[in-house]
């Protein structure tokens, strides 16, 4: 679905992304690890669109997309749930959800303002609150959910239990198993790299800018030793 090609990305003169080749295939759970400041969010916002890379590619069903705006990357039928969360805080928990609510590019509409719901229970209680007025658990939850409306063929992950209680924790990765057992393909960063290991069919470990390990999540939860070692754990 999503295929990169030898990207280059810089911040002003800081070269981040050094030649990342990376594919995202439909209906396909893949792990991104890393340590902090190894250029795992920087590949994200490069492939949404929210930083141009200096070289290479990025196609998305074989088109060519590389550049494009963030919105326009969304209309692609990709959904992402940022570092951060980036819930809009003067919004209701409704407004939040039916503000993104659309088909999807084939015209589904599987994910629907009830069905978040059912995933999310707690947001029920919570429909009239801002989205200031939200633990940060809850947040989380209504930013995956509101990425959720758009019924999206891909589901960008950043760092979406980093912070939570132990039982959000938890509740999160269920829905993530919910997500990735409806057929939306899923891109995940997360610091818990056993977890990512067992969500995921394929896995990515990057280091300075760079892919140095690649290969099925089964094959790599079994040599903990060696993806331990690129990760510094």
């Amino acid at each position: 679905m999503i295929q990169a090609t030898e990207l280059h990305t810089y911040y002003g003169d800081s070269h981040i992304l050094h030649g990342v080749s990376a594919e995202i295939p439909a209906a396909t759970a893949v792990g991104l690890l890393g340590r902090n400041g190894m250029g795992k969010t920087t590949l994200i916002r490069t492939l949404m669109g929210y930083v141009r890379p200096a070289r290479g590619r990025v196609q998305c069903d074989g088109r060519e997309v590389g550049g494009w705006p963030p919105e326009k990357m969304a209309r692609l039928g990709i959904g992402y749930v940022p570092e951060g969360r980036g819930i809009f805080p003067n919004l209701t928990v409704r407004e939040n959800l039916v503000m993104a609510a659309r088909p999807g590019v084939d015209g589904s509409k599987d994910w629907t303002f009830e069905r978040v719901l059912a995933t999310f229970p707690r947001l029920t209680e919570r429909l009239a609150n801002g989205g200031n007025q939200l633990s940060g658990g809850e947040q989380q939850m209504l930013s995956i959910g509101r990425a959720l409306m758009t019924n999206p063929r891909l589901l960008v992950l950043d760092e979406a239990t980093e912070g939570l209680a132990p039982l959000v924790v938890a509740e999160i990765w269920r829905v993530i198993a919910q997500i990735r057992g409806s057929g939306i393909a899923t891109l995940i960063v997360d610091r818990d790299w056993r977890r990512v290991l067992a969500h995921t069919d394929r896995a990515l470990v990057m280091e300075k800018g760079q892919i140095v390990l690649a290969g099925a999540s089964a094959g790599l939860l079994a040599d903990p030793r060696g993806i331990g070692e690129r990760l510094g754990v």
